[in-house]
């Protein structure tokens, strides 16, 4: 198991990887630098091994699946999380480290929005993004990431062993927010610098298509972390427009005693019935989102216990491999 494991998530970064790898070598001298070429067609893996990182394939495209592979084959006491374009600098990272080994946190976010993202990123629609996504999940969730979107971030063991990797894009930082507020992880937020991608260096995010995606899996988890506010809202919604409808039909019947819109007043029944239906789905649901908190939770004592069974292998090894170096 690594001490400090930096995950370089890469695709076509040749203008800036080897800068990336000899900077957190520097921050960072105890850490292991690996850096997963996502089918690049220029020379990003041979830079990066020639800077000194361990580079490994992902051959399913998507920051995602990069993601996936990376947390399903590292052990580490700490991941640190960057992207290789060089717009995260590695003098924060040895602060993001103490978080999580000292002051055991579980998720780190180097926040970007209260520092230079939005003087140094020259793309408005993005900055839009940015702070539409943060507003909507910090609602929604009732919570206070300072920057939801952010690619450098410090992860403990236990939250990389048990988060579910769904998303296969750039999506996935979103995921990784809502699932460390949803399940009660110990967040902390680190401000940093940020500075937009060197000359000659493209961005891979699409803002339309991507964004898209990115409110997509917001609308998603809410209905799977939140399932009797999602289904709430829509019982309230249904209840709201039935009765506005319906209460022409009763004042007529009220002062004729006639119905003269029949079809109007079965519609009304039928959305009335389907918000009860929406309502008690959302009760059913909500009673299952507890018991996988209940679940996640003695998952995550099974995973501390698998944590420190390799911490207490390592020592023993460590101890073995010394005795026999004396004798």
């Amino acid at each position: 198991m690594d001490k400090i494991a930096v995950l370089i998530p890469c695709y076509n970064e040749s203008k800036t990887i080897e800068k990336v790898v000899t900077d957190y070598k520097k921050a960072l001298p105890d850490a292991t630098i690996y850096v997963y070429d996502n089918n690049s067609t220029d020379n990003t893996g041979e830079l990066a091994e020639k800077a000194g990182a361990v580079v490994r394939q992902e051959y399913q495209q998507g920051k995602g699946n990069v993601i996936r592979r990376m947390f399903r084959e590292i052990d580490a006491e700490c991941y640190i999380m960057v992207d290789g374009d060089d717009t995260y600098p590695a003098e924060f990272a040895p602060e993001m480290v103490e978080k999580v080994l000292e002051r055991k946190a579980d998720m780190v976010v180097g926040d970007r929005l209260s520092s230079t993202y939005y003087t140094e990123n020259k793309r408005p629609f993005h900055n839009f993004g940015n702070t539409l996504v943060r507003k909507s999940i910090n609602t929604l969730f009732k919570n206070d990431i300072k920057d939801i979107m952010t690619g450098y971030r410090a992860f403990s063991f236990q939250f990389v062993k048990t988060f579910p990797v769904l998303s296969k894009g750039f999506e996935i930082e979103t995921e990784m927010s809502i699932h460390a507020v949803e399940k009660n992880m110990h967040v902390e937020n680190v401000i940093i610098e940020y500075r937009d991608r060197p000359e000659g260096s493209e961005s891979k995010l699409n803002t339309y298509s991507d964004g898209i995606k990115v409110l997509r899996t917001i609308f998603r988890l809410y209905r799977n972390y939140k399932p009797f506010g999602f289904f709430g809202i829509c019982a309230l919604i249904m209840t709201i427009l039935s009765t506005v409808f319906l209460v022409p039909v009763l004042a007529t019947y009220a002062q004729t005693g006639l119905v003269p819109n029949f079809p109007t007043l079965i519609v009304c029944c039928f959305v009335y019935l389907a918000a009860m239906l929406s309502f008690s789905v959302g009760m059913i649901l909500d009673t299952q989102t507890q018991k996988n908190r209940h679940d996640f939770e003695m998952q995550l004592q099974s995973a501390d216990r698998y944590y420190k069974s390799i911490l207490e292998k390592n020592r023993t090894d460590f101890i073995d491999t010394k005795s026999r170096y004396k004798e």
